[in-house]
């Protein structure tokens, strides 16, 4: 008898994992609580899977030998819990792809930077004419990709969320950015949080590589408290290394091994500190893969960057539009007013995960001349930061912040969507948020 997978999440992952297992023999089945867009569906008819919307049929669910979550389900969804009660195996996407899938995979976490660095390594490795692609958290389902494709390397995104449900999976390059407090609304306590990242090293052996932020305290505290199997590679712009990548004199040096890489910071595409680490990560990934440096230095120096990530839309009447959509916490946004000019309106809000605003209050006293809200409720940024801002302006729709904030601007400032928070108060999600900004700005 076939086994029995059952999928909650009818989306790019869970629509990715029942193609899979499909493909593999299984009886699937495929459960979302809310409504399946109709690509999906077309999806799942054309390949004679059957699905459920808008609820969770118990009987046609709890039969199954192993079910695959969706990372946007929450662990204590009533029919999670069942699960767990009845020691139904409930893993991720990316476990149960790796099981068919022998490719070399280069994975990247962390609380900010992840997608950029993401998108950074997979250009690196295709302008080494290597056949690459990326997966994950950003572009086509791996489990799709595994299913359909044969590539030789991955380079995927991993969420907190997706690492939760990996338990043999093991990555070949696991790279972690940063941790700071994000999604502590899905976490019982920080240190959860961080376990969950460290998720990124497990099964590794003495083969593998784990390349890590150095002036992340956090992160640093750990590694003392871990006994990891895998060579440690770290990236700091505060320290020098024999091994690992540092700033010296105004240039990115990577020492690995007997290779020494070199290239002036000046040269890097990707501007700002935030930018010169994630430069520096997908620079060692580089190296560790036998890459050639005229490879690494021209792909650091050419690369265009990330939608939705810092990313400048227009100037009208020389006023400078910046699309900062993918900033979905406190940390993110950071590191937008960090790299941005001062005069700054600034448009925030939406979906809070416990937000701590206070990191940013000396950066916004001295940069943000004016605060658009653009959120269901605001009652939290008004709280944080009323007294140094004079003009705060609640909004319901993009168009609506964008003409504010342009009513408020002069030429020379700076309108910078950058909201610190999740989307789905008002958007589908960050993607939305940021075209609808966008298209809002072309039409003013």
């Amino acid at each position: 008898m076939n086994e029995r997978i059952v999928i909650l999440g009818a989306g790019e992952s869970g629509v990715g994992s029942a193609i899979l297992a499909k493909k593999n023999g299984a009886d699937v089945f495929v459960s979302d609580f809310g409504v399946i867009k109709d690509k999906y569906k077309n999806l799942l008819d054309k390949h004679e899977i059957a699905w459920e919307e808008e609820k969770h049929s118990r009987e046609l669910i709890l039969n199954a030998q192993e079910i695959i979550k969706s990372p946007g389900i929450p662990e204590k969804v009533e029919i999670v819990q069942q699960a767990v009660e009845k020691n139904i195996p409930v893993i991720s996407e990316i476990e149960y792809a790796s099981r068919f899938c022998n490719a070399c995979k280069i994975c990247i976490t962390g609380s900010n930077g992840k997608t950029t660095t993401t998108h950074l390594i997979y250009h690196i490795l295709k302008n080494a004419g290597l056949n690459v692609s990326m997966a994950g958290n950003v572009g086509q389902s791996w489990a799709w990709q595994v299913a359909e494709n044969n590539y030789d390397y991955y380079v995927i995104e991993l969420s907190s969320f997706q690492l939760d449900g990996m338990y043999n999976f093991k990555a070949e390059i696991a790279i972690l950015m940063n941790i700071t407090p994000d999604h502590l609304d899905r976490y019982n306590s920080m240190q959860d949080y961080v376990d969950s990242k460290f998720r990124i090293t497990q099964n590794q052996t003495a083969k593998d590589y784990f390349i890590y932020c150095a002036d992340d305290e956090i992160i640093q505290k750990e590694i003392e408290k871990k006994h990891l199997a895998a060579q440690k590679i770290p990236f700091s712009l505060k320290e020098k290394f024999t091994q690992g990548a540092f700033i010296e004199e105004n240039n990115l040096k990577i020492n690995y091994l007997n290779n020494h890489f070199t290239m002036s910071i000046h040269n890097l595409a990707l501007k700002g500190q935030h930018n010169t680490y994630n430069s520096m990560a997908a620079g060692i990934s580089a190296q560790v893969l036998k890459i050639r440096k005229e490879v690494i230095r021209e792909s650091l120096s050419n690369f265009q960057g990330v939608e939705h990530r810092l990313e400048f839309v227009l100037k009208v009447h020389g006023i400078e539009f910046i699309n900062d959509s993918k900033a979905t916490n406190v940390n993110s946004t950071w590191y937008a007013l960090e790299s941005v000019p001062e005069d700054i309106i600034w448009i925030v809000g939406g979906v809070d995960k416990g937000n701590d605003y206070s990191i940013l209050e000396d950066l916004v006293r001295k940069k943000v001349k004016a605060i658009i809200c653009l959120g269901v409720d605001n009652t939290k940024v008004h709280k944080s930061f009323g007294r140094m801002v004079s003009t705060i302006i609640d909004t319901q729709s993009a168009s609506e912040a964008v003409k504010t904030a342009y009513y408020l601007a002069k030429k020379g400032d700076t309108v910078l969507l950058s909201p610190a928070c999740a989307s789905f108060d008002l958007f589908e999600n960050y993607e939305d948020r940021g075209n609808k900004f966008k298209q809002a700005v072309r039409e003013l």
